[in-house]
């Protein structure tokens, strides 16, 4: 099954083997995409689906350095020269929004952006900047109801660019403790008003991101990614997080999403979503369902014979493996990825590693 062809909505796939989002930091220090990127991407289109690197939506969710954004008309034609090598090459890309919220340091920031977040505590640990070196997070400041209300308009104005740009669709990114995750854990969220204090207060916020998403470009385009129960960036679990979270995916079947995306983060040595939490969130979406976290190609084909997932999605291995579907399906060797590369600027670790051609 790993090799089939699958209709994602609206979308065909080669195959059902998603490269997960992997921040690379090789954008240009104005966060545009570069045609060193176009390359990276196009070497790995052999995947049945691409999701790119957290791109923010906004000014204020570039929190990383050298990560890309897709807010302005920059950015479109960057990221136009990655759609269109990849599609060269057969591939299908949809564009991962990833605003960092409190994830964040001002020196990574464009001149008049800001550090925000739901609530004001700082996220625990540091931040690599290119000018400070590793520096504490930034404190973050609590949103208003207005700053809110902005940044949902900034996901549909990205949503609407992403088009532009020729990508097959867009992924929310609500995991990994980044912005829309923060607003929905219990242990970031502090807030008491409308996007706070009840599961269904948290859930608000990415519900209205999603409705305005689909508004501009239509469910079959939107997906997401969750990580309950994922340590990352201080999220964690929390009282009531199964039934929260369960609440959220119905709520997110009946737009009619493009996918859900659930990661386990149980591989680099966190809690494991509960099973019976993946089973009923896949029963829960009417729709095509994705698992990530430390799969190999085992695991995958046992998830999508078991009826566990539709998809499954792999990130490391695309790291070092560009033809990684090709060495899956020939049971080749892996390349061993370099981690002191994973962040770095240039090619080397990036578009320098040998396929089974060469």
């Amino acid at each position: 099954m790993l090799f089939d062809a699958f209709s994602l909505r609206a979308t065909q796939l080669g195959n059902r083997i998603v490269m997960s989002p992997l921040t690379r930091s090789r954008a240009s220090v104005d966060n545009t995409p570069t045609s060193l990127m176009a390359t990276y991407y196009a070497q790995r289109a052999s995947a049945g689906l691409i999701i790119t690197e957290g791109t923010s939506p906004s000014p204020n969710g570039l929190g990383y350095a050298r990560i890309p954004g897709l807010f302005n008309e920059a950015h479109v034609q960057g990221w136009k020269l990655v759609t269109d090598a990849v599609h060269a090459k057969g591939g299908k890309i949809v564009v991962q929004l990833m605003h960092t919220g409190r994830v964040s340091h001002q020196a990574n920031l464009p001149a008049g952006a800001e550090v925000l977040g739901p609530s004001p505590e700082t996220c625990p640990g540091e931040m690599w900047t290119d000018t400070q070196g590793s520096q504490p997070h930034t404190p973050p400041r609590a949103m208003t109801e207005a700053d809110i209300q902005t940044a949902i308009g900034e996901y549909a104005t990205s949503a609407r660019l992403a088009i532009q740009a020729g990508f097959d669709g867009i992924e929310l990114h609500a995991a990994n403790g980044y912005f829309l995750e923060q607003f929905l854990n219990a242990n970031i969220n502090r807030r008491t008003g409308g996007y706070g204090g009840t599961a269904e207060g948290r859930n608000r916020l990415v519900l209205e991101v999603a409705r305005a998403a689909v508004k501009e470009i239509g469910a079959e385009r939107v997906g997401i990614r969750l990580s309950p129960h994922g340590v990352v960036n201080a999220a964690g679990a929390f009282d009531g997080v199964d039934e929260q979270y369960l609440a959220l995916v119905k709520q997110l079947s009946a737009l009619g999403l493009m996918y859900v995306h659930v990661l386990d983060h149980s591989a680099m040595g966190a809690p494991p979503v509960p099973a019976k939490l993946k089973a009923d969130l896949r029963a829960a979406f009417e729709g095509p369902f994705i698992l990530a976290g430390g799969q190999s190609k085992a695991s995958a084909q046992q998830a999508l014979s078991e009826g566990r997932a539709d998809l499954t999605a792999m990130g490391r291995p695309f790291i070092a493996n560009p033809d990684l579907v090709e060495r899956m399906r020939q049971d080749a060797a892996l390349n061993a990825p370099d981690p002191s590369t994973f962040y770095t600027p240039g090619a080397k670790g990036y578009t320098d590693y040998p396929t089974l051609a060469a």
